[in-house]
C-alpha cells in the first residue's frame, strides 16, 4: 500500500485560492460551480464528480501535480532479492554457483491476454487503472491519499469472462517456469556485494520486468577474519613458544601450506 501525504495548496495555489475566496463575487461563482457539479454528480446520469477534478477545472492544474491519477502507466515489476551464502574461500578464490528458481512468464498461448479471444472487459471497480484510491482529511491543511491494488481485478485493470479464459494459464495471463541462473562470484568481492540479473524477475502484462538480485552473505570462518582487503589469522601460542620461538604450518584459503616461524626459531 502506498501512502502519499500532500499539502492541499502550494504557495502559488494558495495565492490563487485566497484571491478567489476572499472576493465576494468570485466566491459566489466558486460556490455555485461546486454546488452545480455536486448536483450533477448526484443525479442519475453521470456518477459522482471527483472533487480534485473540480479543483483542476476551476483553479487549473492538478492538485497533486502532473497528469491525472486515472491515467494508466506502465509499471515496473518488483525486484526479487535472494541472499546467497558464500564462504571466505569463495570470496578469496572466486567461484560459480548454479541456482534453480521458479518465476512467472507471459503465457505463450494467449500472449498475456488471459482469454482465448484476446478480449477483456474494463474493471468496474477501478475503471481500468488497476488501482483504487481513498482520501482521508487531516485537519484543514492536509489530506492523505491512500492507493492500493484493486482486489476485483488483481491490479490488472481488466476482468475476463470465465468461459473465455485461456486453457493454459486459466486467465492468469502468466505461467510458471523453472530457470537456472549461474552466479559468478569474482575474486576479492566484498561481503554484501550485489550480483544483478536484469529483467529476470517475474513477468506480467504491461509491466517492465524487474531484476533478480543476489546479495552475497559471507559465512564466518574458524581461523581467518577479513577486514577490507586484508586477512587476519588467529593462532594461539604457548608461553614457551612465545618466549623461545615458534613454528607452525598455516593452511591458506586457497589450500596452500605456508610455514610460519619466529625469528628465534631456526
Amino acid at each position: 500500500m502506498e501512502c502519499i501525504f500532500v499539502f492541499i495548496f502550494q504557495f502559488k495555489e494558495l495565492a490563487q485560492a485566497y484571491e478567489v475566496l476572499s472576493d465576494p463575487e468570485q466566491r459566489e461563482i466558486y460556490d455555485q460551480y461546486v454546488e452545480d457539479a455536486l448536483k450533477e454528480g448526484m443525479g442519475g446520469g453521470g456518477g459522482m464528480h471527483d472533487p480534485f477534478d473540480i479543483f483542476q477545472s476551476f483553479f487549473g492544474g492538478n492538485l497533486f501535480g502532473g497528469g491525472s491519477s486515472r491515467e494508466r502507466m506502465q509499471r515496473r515489476g518488483e525486484d526479487v532479492i535472494h541472499s546467497l551464502k558464500v564462504s571466505l574461500e569463495d570470496l578469496y578464490s572466486g567461484t560459480s554457483k548454479k541456482l534453480s528458481l521458479s518465476r512467472n512468464v507471459i503465457c505463450s498461448k494467449c500472449n498475456g491476454k488471459g482469454s482465448k479471444s484476446g478480449a477483456s472487459t474494463k474493471c468496474a471497480g477501478c475503471q481500468g487503472t488497476g488501482m483504487k484510491f481513498s482520501i482521508r482529511h487531516h485537519g484543514l491543511s492536509m489530506i492523505q491519499q491512500m492507493q492500493h491494488p484493486c482486489n476485483e481485478c488483481k491490479a490488472t485493470g481488466e476482468t475476463i469472462n470465465e468461459k473465455d479464459s485461456c486453457p493454459q494459464c486459466k486467465g492468469e495471463k502468466v505461467i510458471q517456469e523453472k530457470k537456472v541462473l549461474e552466479v559468478n562470484v569474482e575474486k576479492g568481492v566484498q561481503n554484501r556485494q550485489k550480483i544483478t540479473f536484469p529483467g529476470e524477475a517475474d513477468e506480467a502484462p504491461d509491466t517492465v520486468t524487474g531484476d533478480i538480485v543476489f546479495v552475497l552473505q559471507q559465512k564466518d570462518h574458524s581461523k581467518f577474519k577479513r577486514k577490507g582487503d586484508d586477512l587476519f589469522y588467529e593462532h594461539t601460542l604457548s608461553l614457551t613458544e612465545a618466549l623461545c620461538g615458534f613454528k607452525f604450518v598455516l593452511t591458506h584459503l586457497d589450500g596452500r601450506q605456508l610455514l610460519i616461524k619466529s625469528i628465534q626459531e631456526k
